[in-house]
């Protein structure tokens, strides 16, 4: 009987809220023939030797758990609370929870591992948290879920161990949190409060940008060089701009190239790449297209100028650029100076500070095509995913992931009408950890058909993943030149707009019904907690489709700019929107981020002005064609010291979150995010 109540009764906790977890400390034996203590389980994947065993070296008491690996090429080994009904313990969605383990390991590779169980597709993995230093004395980690996503009922959870070593656990503890989200209000019109708001900025925007780069002083850099425009082009007349959107002022920067479809990405440091541009415009005769330049240049936010690198090693109008997790950055695709498809890859060396010749960079000798997709996954391979700019997809399933070290590309199945993905935006979904990415819509511009309204999702944790089926986009009013009208049937969009906002949804916004026509006016939010769509949303006044692009700033607005359609003009009004969450009451404050230079696997400890329920770090936009691959929203679980001061846990990963300027929000729980804090991220990880 005694044995019994152990078994299903709450050990509780010695202070603090109850202990939800039944055998934290492991001291009740598992059922006879079991080699796990009562209420856990041996879990893990991969390509790895590993041993579990229940040892005396134990936190308290006479048990605690001792995993080991002596091998490992892939995945990970965990003790975990056991996934049923009787030891997970039950969880309230909105709320969130306090993990605590006491461990000793030698290694740096462990991660706390939580898992929930969905109440229609059942238990699946939901995040990683924190990566808990090594440490040869037993100490004692603790962090705070995210809020439990809707249709959760339990959870499961434990220390997991992913590289050679040893980790030891013991007293593990989950402790609901009291706090109590503040209570909603409205501080704008009821449509407001619910869709949003979008206002025309006074301030125009003086050149014809193609590109937009939010700088990490949160000016934004508008790169035109001849925009289109070969008049411009023949008169050597190449422009750039920097807005300021706190002073609403614009200042005109030289251009030294014409930089019209050129790629960008901002370096470790804040200086933006831009590599490439165009050599020249097609011919009369239509004998030659455009022509990629070999010209490179990095832009300095501070000095407000141009220096030149060395050159590329060879021509790519529209090409790929991602930085990796050493702050290298890697280039695919575009057109050569013969305006041919470039089918070879460069990589710039950020050690070097120049690019690299072409025998020094691994060579697929594959055509990518124009501005593909590559995003950075968390073991360092790319993601192709199958969104491109003019054309066709790729051969084969039109997605793939290529691992750059193996030098190996290996399709990824499921992505629904590969060849009408052109114009397409792609995204790695809130948070980075979670390494999911949506794929929003798209048409043809060979063909011509009406943009799709498909959205695609994939998880790229799972050993082969593949595209399943999303929502379909949410429909709008088109303009086909006889005035607005509702969509009707299929119809969706191409050069969509898909932002990544504080709260953890995605804005996706602007976009046209056909080739460099026919704007759509409809905007909604994604949630990745339900992979559903909110429409309705207040909608861009003005048209956004080819050549434009919106972006976030770090108030927490989106600025949107650009609109180039087939008839050769361009719409130089800026417009910003306000989200709901900026209508809903006052602002969290960031009061102080003790220190803004960051090393992974550091903690960072801030204060805030009252409780918040989480935090991250967002990635600068530099986006172009609906495509920003280096787009990541990276969460930040938190120690909750107390209401007002909190430890943030950095990731060790740079592939999670690749060297550089980030925007860092704190967000209560109502979904109010603060002004962004910036802050770097780099260097050697914390030992």
């Amino acid at each position: 009987m005694t044995a019994g109540l152990l078994l299903t009764a709450p050990q509780q906790a010695t202070a603090g809220a109850p202990n939800l977890l039944t055998n934290p400390g492991f001291e009740t034996a598992g059922a006879p023939g079991s080699d796990m203590p009562s209420c856990w389980e041996k879990s893990g994947w991969g390509d790895n030797d590993f041993t579990f065993a229940t040892v005396a070296d134990a936190h308290s008491g006479t048990k605690a758990v001792q995993v080991s690996l002596t091998r490992r090429v892939s995945g990970d080994r965990k003790a975990l609370v056991t996934e049923n009904a009787t030891c997970a313990p039950a969880v309230v969605p909105g709320k969130q929870y306090d993990l605590s383990a006491w461990y000793k390991s030698n290694t740096p590779d462990v991660a706390v591992t939580v898992f929930r169980h969905d109440t229609a597709a059942g238990w699946q993995y939901w995040t990683d948290l924190q990566n808990p230093p090594v440490s040869a004395a037993w100490s004692r980690t603790q962090v705070r879920t995210p809020a439990v996503p809707p249709n959760t009922d339990k959870i499961s959870w434990g220390l997991s161990v992913y590289g050679v070593g040893t980790l030891t656990t013991d007293d593990y503890a989950l402790e609901e949190v009291g706090a109590v989200p503040p209570r909603p209000t409205c501080t704008g019109t009821a449509e407001e409060c619910a869709k949003g708001k979008w206002e025309v900025m006074g301030t125009r925007n003086p050149v014809r940008s193609m590109h937009a780069v939010v700088l990490k002083n949160g000016k934004v850099l508008l790169i035109a060089g001849s925009g289109n425009d070969i008049s411009q082009f023949n008169a050597g007349t190449f422009t750039s701009a920097v807005y300021d959107p706190v002073a609403g002022s614009v200042k005109t920067i030289p251009t030294p190239v014409d930089m019209f479809c050129s790629g960008h990405v901002q370096l470790a440091d804040g200086r933006v790449l831009v590599m490439s541009g165009n050599k020249g415009y097609p011919s009369a005769d239509g004998k030659i297209g455009y022509q990629g330049l070999k010209d490179s240049y990095v832009f300095d936010p501070a000095t407000e100028t141009y220096t030149k690198t060395n050159d590329l090693n060879g021509g790519h109008w529209y090409p790929s650029a991602t930085i990796l997790g050493n702050g290298d950055v890697i280039s695919f695709g575009g057109l050569k100076e013969d305006s041919t498809g470039n089918v070879t890859a460069e990589r710039f060396s950020a050690a070097q500070n120049k690019w690299l010749p072409l025998d020094q960079v691994h060579q697929t000798w594959s055509y990518w095509g124009l501005y593909p997709s590559m995003i950075l996954m968390q073991d360092g391979r790319l993601f192709y995913s199958g969104s491109h700019t003019f054309g066709n997809g790729t051969a084969g399933s039109g997605s793939s992931v290529y691992d750059y070290g193996a030098n190996t590309i290996t399709d990824v199945p499921g992505l629904r009408k590969k060849d009408e993905r052109d114009e397409s935006a792609s995204v790695l979904l809130p948070p980075a950890q979670d390494q999911r990415v949506l794929t929003i819509g798209g048409g043809n511009n060979e063909t011509n058909p009406a943009a799709n309204r498909l959205t695609d999702l994939i998880d790229l944790k799972k050993p082969s993943p593949a595209y399943t089926a999303g929502p379909d986009l949410p429909q709008g009013l088109v303009d086909t030149g006889t005035g607005k009208r509702p969509q009707t049937g299929a119809e969706g969009k191409m050069y969509v707009s898909a932002v990544l906002l504080p709260d953890g949804k995605v804005l996706e916004t602007g976009g046209g019904l056909h080739d460099r026509a026919d704007p759509v006016f409809e905007a909604s939010f994604f949630d990745p907690g339900t992979n559903t769509y909110q429409p309705g949303l207040a909608t861009d006044p003005i048209p956004r489709t080819y050549h434009s692009g919106a972006f976030l700033l770090p108030d927490g607005r989106v600025m949107s700019v650009g609109d180039n359609p087939g008839n050769g003009t361009y719409n130089h009004a800026v417009s910003v929107y306000t989200p709901p969450y900026l209508f809903k009451g006052p602002r969290p404050k960031l009061t102080s981020v003790i220190d803004t230079e960051w090393v992974y696997g550091d903690t960072q400890r801030i204060t805030v002005d009252r409780p918040i329920a989480k935090a991250e770090l967002i990635r600068p936009a530099a986006v172009t064609h609906s495509s920003d691959p280096n787009q990541r929203f990276v969460d930040l679980p938190m120690s909750v010291v107390n209401n007002t001061t909190i430890d943030l846990n950095v990731t060790s990963n740079p592939n999670l979150a690749p060297p550089g300027w980030y925007m860092l929000f704190g967000v209560d729980a109502a979904g109010i995010p603060s002004v962004a804090t910036w802050v770097h991220l780099g260097g050697a990880p914390s030992p």
